[in-house]
C-alpha cells in the first residue's frame, strides 16, 4: 500500500462544555487515562509541552507488555478551544477541530494515513481513542 496524503477522520459528540473537553484532552494527568484503543491498552507515560513548537510524547502498550508504541509529534498550530495540529516524528499531519455544536462540543481529527497498516485499521483507531475521550469526558466531575 502506497502512502498516501488523503486524510482519515474521526468524530465525536461531547455532552460537556468546550472548556472540559479542551482541558481534558491537553492534560497528561488525564490523557494517561482515556487514550487508550481498548481495555487491554494502557498509556502509562504521558508528556506535553503544550505550545507551538512544544512536543506531546505517549507511550501506549498493552497490559501484558506483548505490544507497545511511542508516539511523538511537534504542535504547529493551537488556536485555544478550536484547534489544535501537529506533525508527527514520522512528518505526518494531524489536526484536532473543536466545534460549539447544539449535539455537544464537536472534535473532529483527521490525520496522514502511514502506509504499513490498513486505512480502516487506522481510522477504527483513531474513532476507538476519541469515543474513550467522549465516555472519559462525560464520566468526569
Amino acid at each position: 500500500m502506497k502512502k498516501s496524503k488523503e486524510c482519515l477522520k474521526g468524530e465525536v459528540f461531547i455532552n460537556a462544555s468546550i472548556d472540559k473537553v479542551w482541558g481534558l484532552w491537553i492534560d497528561p494527568d488525564h490523557i494517561k487515562n482515556w487514550n487508550i484503543i481498548s481495555n487491554e491498552w494502557h498509556t502509562p507515560i504521558a508528556q506535553n509541552d503544550f505550545r507551538v513548537g512544544g512536543k506531546l510524547y505517549l507511550k501506549m502498550e498493552a497490559l501484558d507488555k506483548s505490544d507497545g508504541f511511542d508516539y511523538e509529534c511537534i504542535y504547529d498550530n493551537i488556536i485555544p478551544f478550536k484547534e489544535i495540529s501537529h506533525v508527527g516524528a514520522d512528518g505526518r499531519k494531524t489536526k484536532l477541530d473543536y466545534e460549539e455544536t447544539p449535539q455537544g462540543v464537536k472534535v473532529t481529527e483527521s490525520f496522514e494515513p502511514e502506509n504499513h497498516t490498513p486505512l480502516d485499521v487506522q481510522e477504527a483507531f483513531c474513532q476507538s481513542i476519541l469515543d474513550n475521550f467522549k465516555r472519559y469526558v462525560e464520566d468526569a466531575e
